[in-house]
């Protein structure tokens, strides 16, 4: 009788993102890291309940285009690196496309984003899509 089975993809999911994100606060790190990356001069950061109720972060940086919106939560997406050679140049915060995801596999993640030429709001439940709309909203991301 085996002993050693595999784990189903939404349990996976979740021990990847404790890799990523292990606390409340780290959530907030990588998120402020993506508005710096984003070139925001603006960052306003709302935190309920120590982060446990709900974590809000809202910058008036580069913003995305639907396309990525919906890319940037898929694991291993960024817009950092392409190749190998690029690990060895990065002067980003952030750039293995881990952090959304992570975040969005065990939490209700709402995004809202503006490039300047459209706007978007993505739902994600617990790594589940459930909403993509356009959205009306400022240029930045929240």
């Amino acid at each position: 009788m085996a002993i050693i089975h595999r784990l189903d993809e939404h349990l996976t999911n979740m021990i990847a993102a404790g890799e990523v994100i292990e606390r409340p606060m780290g959530v907030v790190k990588e998120l402020v890291e993506n508005s710096l990356d984003a070139h925001a001069t603006y960052i306003t950061i709302r935190i309920t309940d120590g982060g446990i109720e709900s974590i809000e972060v809202e910058d008036n940086g580069n913003g995305m285009d639907s396309a990525d919106a919906l890319l940037a939560f898929e694991r291993h997406s960024t817009s950092k690196i392409t190749n190998q050679s690029d690990l060895f140049s990065i002067h980003t915060l952030g750039f293995r496309g881990e952090a959304l995801p992570s975040i969005a596999s065990v939490s209700k993640t709402t995004l809202t984003t503006s490039d300047g030429n459209e706007a978007t709001f993505v739902q994600i439940d617990y790594g589940v899509r459930t909403m993509v709309r356009p959205h009306a909203c400022a240029h930045g991301t929240t």
